[in-house]
């Protein structure tokens, strides 16, 4: 463990460093991102961070096979796959912060870089679907490789969404790779594996980079990640869910009477993952519905949503975080623990307090909106009671009074009377 905390630290630290460094080399690029409609930020602000996270994750993956205790991680190449496929997508990232590419390139690009991870060795191995006693299915290269690189394109995507707040897709991703690295270290602990493993090293680095370019990228952000980062992230936790998933046959845990602790290897991935891939699928199906692209921009995400009910941008951020940590660490907590009653319902009271701060701005406004109402109703009473109004009713009631008879006409003298 302590071997990890200093991959980790190495990581955090590279990044925090490098990060000011990217952020002048991008100013001097003019690699701003300019504010847009449906963007929050308001000045130009320079991205192009997932460069810095890069080089954070090189450093500690440099350590690391310096650690005596993680040798046994570079036994097969999946560190140096993901490694030299990150490099190719971030590549990719910084050409997009640049020159702003086109949907059909970027998603070239994705594959391409997916296509690299896969080629050097991070691949699906099995999958156990605990539905109709379908059991452990074993995938061959014919279905591995393009489920592999599926399930990385939908996750880089799916990052990239939700990157639309300061500070919200690194902490989301540091929550998700801190998730991820339990599991995996925990699977290594109780027996299925090594603890020193692939996905343990890589998420606890990718937590390490994303933790250190946070304060950069807090709100308000100095530098944004871009697609970049975004990319590289996306790409980074797919690797960790692909080699955490296929490290170990479910069927082999030692409370197959359930059927929870057999679907956990599954629904883990899925609970990290949960609210990116949430904003992936309601973004898709929105645009479709509406005749749009997939990939074309809207002011409809989650985060959007939050702002819009009341929310502050930090407090949005936050409760992001709030729903990222209680999905992901509450599924590895059950993958730990095997689900005992007292975990459920701290799980449950949480899920409550977290549906509670999340609807809380809205029954807020609602308050405030029916109190206004009530203010303008007791206006309303006051000014038809008070005696002037009243006074106004009654003359408005009254009749009009009767016209007087017109006074008779008088003919005017002629000429001739008026001379006599």
């Amino acid at each position: 463990m302590r071997e990890y905390a200093v991959v980790l630290l190495t990581a955090a630290l590279v990044t925090f460093l490098s990060t000011p460094v990217v952020r002048m080399v991008a100013i001097r690029l003019r690699m701003m991102a300019a504010p847009r409609e449906r963007d929050v930020h308001v000045i130009p602000t320079p991205r192009g961070g997932g460069v810095a996270m890069y080089l954070g994750v090189a450093a500690a993956v440099l350590v690391a096979t310096r650690l005596p205790a993680l040798q046994r991680t570079f036994e097969d190449s999946q560190t140096a796959a993901v490694l030299a496929a990150g490099g190719l997508i971030c590549a990719l990232g910084v050409l997009d912060d640049k020159w702003g590419l086109d949907a059909l390139t970027k998603l070239t690009g994705q594959i391409a870089a997916a296509g690299v991870m896969v080629l050097l060795g991070v691949q699906l191995a099995f999958v156990f679907l605990p539905v109709a006693d379908i059991g452990t299915l074993i995938l061959g290269p014919d279905v591995g490789v393009p489920l592999t690189i599926l399930l990385t394109v939908l996750t880089v995507n799916a990052l990239n969404f939700i990157d639309g707040l300061d500070g919200l897709a690194a902490g989301v991703s540091a929550i998700a790779a801190l998730a991820f690295f339990a599991y995996s270290y925990n699977l290594g602990a109780v027996g299925y594996g090594d603890v020193a493993s692939a996905p343990a090293l890589l998420t606890a680095v990718l937590a390490g980079a994303c933790l250190g370019f946070l304060p950069h990228n807090f709100s308000p952000a100095r530098i944004f990640m871009g697609d970049s980062g975004s990319m590289l992230v996306g790409l980074m936790l797919a690797a960790a869910a692909v080699s955490a998933t296929g490290r170990v046959d479910p069927q082999s845990f030692d409370s197959a009477a359930t059927v929870l602790p057999l679907a956990l290897p599954l629904l883990v991935p899925i609970a990290i993952l949960f609210i990116p891939f949430i904003d992936l699928l309601m973004a898709v199906v929105r645009r479709t519905r509406r005749g749009r692209s997939p990939f074309s921009p809207d002011k409809m995400h989650l985060h959007h949503r939050l702002l819009s009910i009341g929310h502050s941008h930090r407090r949005a951020v936050l409760v992001m975080y709030f729903w990222a940590a209680l999905l992901s660490f509450g599924a590895v907590t059950l993958s730990i623990t095997g689900g005992r009653a007292e975990l459920l319902v701290a799980i449950a009271v949480l899920l409550v307090v977290g549906i509670v701060v999340l609807l809380s701005p809205r029954a807020r406004r609602a308050a405030r909106e029916a109190r206004a109402a009530e203010l303008i109703a007791q206006r309303q009473r006051s000014r038809a009671e008070h005696p002037t109004a009243r006074a106004a009713r009654a003359a408005a009631v009254r009749p009009p009074p009767a016209p007087a008879d017109p006074a008779p006409e008088t003919q005017p003298a002629d000429a001739g009377q008026v001379l006599r």
